[in-house]
């Protein structure tokens, strides 16, 4: 096998169109490989010890390029090849751009017996981000989750959830985000400052926040992705419980993974389907 590769997204979705070129040092191509349906190439071509360059190109996406040495066994591995979004390295235009719930996920992930992990999600939820037209840094986002909406495919469970050991949804129904601004952090990602309210206490909480690009709907509107991640303990808002179950192991971790893939339509108001 010569050359060897995965392309993909930023959120990890294969890119089954791509197409891979290789070249030596002086320019000249030497391989050009399609991936498969997985997102894979595999060419069978034996290279010539040496350097080369990768180029991967896909129709809605920024080229990539990566450099890939050929040992004696006339292989190249050139791993896991990433690629954005044309367009990806700016925010999407400035204006109103509206939360949709059907092509949004929020979701959490909590430690479980210190072996596993426990995936849960909050089914309603709408929110409204509105990028800056001058500075970009100025850009906002609102959210607000029905804490009831909690979900982790266990009636128990999410009937414990609700209760005032966790969310308390009854006293406190609403869990609210609201950002002060953001600031650079890579080409095409940005950190969200924000205050986070959750269980009666609002504290600061950053998002660490992906632009995935920007296109067209089939309902002629432009959507924007992204996907944003934060960690929350769970005693900095007031959720103390806590059953040991075994030599000094937590039942349920106190460190919760917040994991955000949104998707949001250009306006201030979601299209009427």
């Amino acid at each position: 096998m010569g050359l060897t590769a995965k392309i993909r997204t930023r959120d990890g979705w294969a890119v089954s169109h791509a197409v891979v070129t290789v070249t030596d040092m002086t320019g000249a191509q030497v391989v050009r490989a399609e991936a498969d349906g997985e997102g894979v190439v595999r060419d069978a071509t034996a290279l010539t010890p040496g350097a080369y360059t990768v180029i991967v190109t896909a129709v809605g996406y920024a080229p990539a390029a990566a450099s890939a040495i050929v040992t004696a066994s006339g292989r190249a591995d050139v791993g896991t090849v990433t690629l954005a979004r044309q367009g990806g390295t700016e925010l999407p235009p400035p204006g109103p751009w509206t939360i949709d719930p059907a092509h949004s996920s929020v979701g959490a992930v909590a430690q479980h017996l210190g072996i596993s992990s426990v995936h849960g999600r909050f089914t309603e939820f709408a929110g409204l981000i509105e990028v800056a037209p001058d500075d970009v840094t100025k850009s906002r986002v609102e959210a607000v989750i029905r804490a009831a909406s909690v979900d982790t495919g266990n009636a128990m469970r999410d009937g414990h959830l609700k209760s005032a050991d966790f969310l308390d949804v009854a006293t406190y129904p609403e869990i609210t985000y609201r950002s002060a601004g953001l600031t650079a952090a890579g080409p095409d990602r940005w950190t969200v400052h924000g205050e986070l309210g959750l269980h009666g206490v609002v504290r600061p909480v950053d998002l660490d926040l992906a632009y995935l690009g920007t296109g067209a709907d089939p309902w002629g509107g432009t959507r924007a992705a992204f996907r944003a991640t934060t960690r929350l303990q769970r005693e900095d808002f007031a959720m103390y419980y806590n059953e040991v179950v075994q030599a000094g192991i937590a039942a349920i971790g106190t460190t919760l993974k917040v994991e955000l893939d949104i998707q949001a339509v250009q306006g201030e108001s979601l299209p009427q389907l």
